[in-house]
């Protein structure tokens, strides 16, 4: 079919789909095509279009052209011709209808079919074209009218020194949640409804982080045993916010993930987004040609050096994004600047960042893509926290990424882990985790605030099961419990599973405690796992990216959580929000604050004595004391002066039997006020010179000041 619409040049400019007002301008990067064909279909299930046009302009390897008879709503697909010469990395195919890398919204799911492969995929021979028509299996681009009423949105912009950050799904917080809307429930508005935003400002959130919401597809080999992908790490989309999460027709899922987003900043919550520029959705050379491999293959993927028939893979996924090339990385800086600047999110947490930073293979901290969004007077601005690490050579990076960047703390939940589990030799390493991890960051001109503390993660056991099970339970994922790390640093603490043992689930109860109060009274950036705070279960899946189901939802039902677990929850936040010698922005160094006479941090013995260097080469200690003075404080109001916290002493106590703590003599007189026991939980005066720390439990205590 020929064109039946007006053509008109169009601009290069921006790339995408872009209506003005008037008409739509339509482009798209393609160093190696030899044509390109717009496709425009009246539904999101035609197999045929109801006009075609041939781009007629290219300028810089961008095919372009303006449509000033195509409005919002408007249905749209390319169709790229080129070589099919896998073996030199190119893999058009004119046959397969694609989706625009810069669309701003995508109709629907794909809905597999063997159409959408390039090759012949029966006999598995990628050097073998497949030309049958893929129209009808594709969803479909669409255009969109990005006017938004936001008149009145204001982003937060929390300071990093009182951020609580909560890790959340937008389907798995509200599927099960009764006082959701049910028309609501798993959607981008379902997510902003009062039920939940009282429940995260309860705690003290300030931002919430939120799994991948980036269009994606749920992979071949998970429908074939019947299920999907639920996490959303394997994006196909970068600039189009998952139709899945929406409420109403194609292409609402735009306002509704703005609405979302504005009234979270009402509420003063910062909305940050996981977003997975490492790799997309389309999987290895024997992968689907649905977008970026059907568009450029050899521009888009990074290749083996000799062999760009095959992907280069850090990601453990079959492909890795080519980053380095120009066009590629202009690709994701628009995307991130689309988000913040269209979508008005306030920061991005990189899956797999070091991937990014491959320079051509290995990890560079000064790489291109951090100096430019150094210099970017939007980017440079908004929250920036990497995931440290890939799958590939020296692909580890905790501590390595540049000023300007929070990391996930992966040495920090490790230690946290082993600490409590009971493991030895771990109070050094705990000491340098409770104090911001100065051993990480300190040296390169970083802050505590460059550690994202993380005890547990949407990628690994619920805070429950750590406490619950010893090994991972992923027989529901169909893989013969093959997936899914074997390392967890966990413990059941009795019994594998779940137990009618009294004295085993007040153990578990306790150890939970342990958790959550570490993970508050540290410094740095404490981030909580959705459903942590009263005991979300997934029975032991360590794994569970393809459990769309009540396993991974967070069930809200009073039978099924423990309200005094969140209660607990609530008061440890509120304890550190209310004292900024728990949330420093400098680190600490042991030294005499001239106006005090006292240390800003001391490291206290059982005995009350400051530990020696001796002590700290003792592998078989399991108690450690921590003494913060209320005037190590760094926090300023407005005008410049030094807002003064309270004295705060925090006891752990790793060991299989209780242990007895002499409280350190201060130079100020006052007295003790236990503040925290993970153990007794409850408040008292301490009367005596020394505190019973019963077994594998923590105490917080603050020294209140005799009239």
């Amino acid at each position: 079919m020929t064109s039946t619409v007006r053509v008109w040049p169009g601009s290069p400019q921006p790339l995408g789909a872009t209506f003005d007002g008037e008409g739509t301008n339509f482009s798209i990067f393609s160093r190696h095509a030899r044509s390109v064909e717009l496709s425009l279909f009246d539904h999101a299930e035609s197999e045929t279009a109801s006009a075609r046009v041939t781009l007629p302009e290219v300028t810089d390897n961008v095919w372009h052209c303006y449509l000033p008879d195509v409005r919002p709503g408007q249905l749209y697909g390319y169709r790229v011709d080129g070589p099919y010469s896998p073996a030199e990395g190119h893999r058009f195919n004119a046959a397969k209808l694609l989706l625009d890398p810069y669309a701003k919204a995508i109709s629907g799911t794909v809905q597999w079919n063997e159409a959408q492969f390039g090759y012949e995929v029966q006999s598995r021979d990628d050097l073998q074209q497949d030309f049958r028509d893929s129209a009808g299996a594709m969803p479909k681009s669409v255009v969109v009218d990005q006017t938004f009423p936001w008149a009145g949105d204001e982003a937060p912009d929390i300071p990093w020194s009182r951020t609580v950050i909560y890790e959340c799904h937008v389907k798995g917080m509200t599927q099960l949640h009764p006082d959701v809307p049910a028309a609501l429930r798993g959607t981008y508005l379902g997510l902003a409804t009062d039920p939940i935003l009282d429940h995260l400002l309860s705690l003290g959130v300030t931002a919430i982080e939120l799994l991948p919401v980036h269009q994606f597809v749920s992979e071949t080999h998970l429908h074939q045993r019947g299920l999907r992908n639920y996490w959303g790490y394997s994006s196909i989309g970068y600039f189009a916010p998952d139709v899945r999460y929406a409420t109403g027709h194609t292409g609402e899922q735009v306002a509704d993930f703005k609405t979302m987003v504005k009234r979270f900043h009402a509420a003063g919550i910062e909305v940050i987004l996981d977003v997975v520029y490492n790799h997309t959705g389309e999987g290895n050379h024997l992968g689907p040609t649905l977008c970026f491999r059907g568009v450029d293959n050899h521009s888009y993927y990074r290749h083996i050096p000799g062999d760009p028939r095959h992907c280069l893979d850090y990601t453990g996924t079959g492909n890795s994004l080519n980053t380095p090339d120009a066009r590629v990385m202009q690709l994701v800086l628009d995307s991130l600047r689309y988000w913040v600047g269209e979508m008005h999110v306030d920061g991005f947490r990189f899956d797999l960042a070091t991937t990014l930073a491959r320079e051509p293979f290995d990890y560079h901290r000064d790489a291109r893509f951090f100096e430019i969004i150094r210099q970017d007077p939007v980017l440079s601005r908004v929250k920036l926290i990497a995931e440290p690490w890939d799958l590939g050579h020296n692909g580890y990076q905790v501590g390595n990424f540049p000023v300007g960047w929070a990391e996930w703390n992966g040495k920090y939940r490790d230690s946290v882990r082993r600490f409590w589990r009971g493991d030895s030799h771990q109070t050094s390493d705990l000491a340098y985790r409770l104090s911001g991890s100065s051993d990480l960051y300190e040296s390169s001109g970083r802050t505590p605030y460059s550690s994202v503390n993380v005890v547990t993660v949407h990628d690994g056991f619920t805070l429950r099961d750590l406490v619950t099970y010893q090994q991972k339970h992923n027989e529901a994922n169909g893989e013969g419990n093959r997936d899914g790390t074997d390392d967890n640093n966990s413990r059941n603490w009795g019994a594998e599973g779940a137990t009618d043992d009294p004295a085993i689930i007040a153990q578990r109860r306790q150890m939970q405690r342990n958790f959550l109060a570490t993970l508050a009274f540290s410094q740095g950036i404490p981030m909580l796992l959705a459903g942590d705070e009263f005991g979300r279960t997934q029975g032991g899946n360590n794994n569970a990216y393809c459990q769309d189901n009540p396993l991974s939802w967070v069930h809200w039902a009073p039978d099924e959580r423990d309200d005094q677990l969140l209660a607990f929850t609530q008061q440890v936040l509120a304890i550190r929000r209310l004292n900024p010698v728990l949330r420093r922005r400098t680190f600490f160094h042991g030294r005499p604050i001239p106006e005090a006479g006292v240390k800003d941090i001391q490291w206290i013995r059982p005995d009350g004595r400051e530990m020696a260097a001796e002590d700290w080469g003792d592998g078989r200690s399991h108690v450690l004391g921590m003494l913060i003075h209320g005037s190590a404080t760094d926090e300023r109001d407005l005008r410049g002066h030094l807002i003064t916290g309270q004295t705060m002493l925090l006891l752990l106590n790793g060991d299989a039997r209780a242990r007895h703590f002499v409280l350190p003599e201060l130079t100020e007189a006052g007295v003790w006020i236990e503040v925290v026991d993970t153990a007794r939980q409850e408040t008292r005066v301490i009367r005596s010179a020394r505190a019973e720390l019963l077994a594998h439990s923590l105490m917080l205590l603050r020294r209140d000041l005799q009239p």
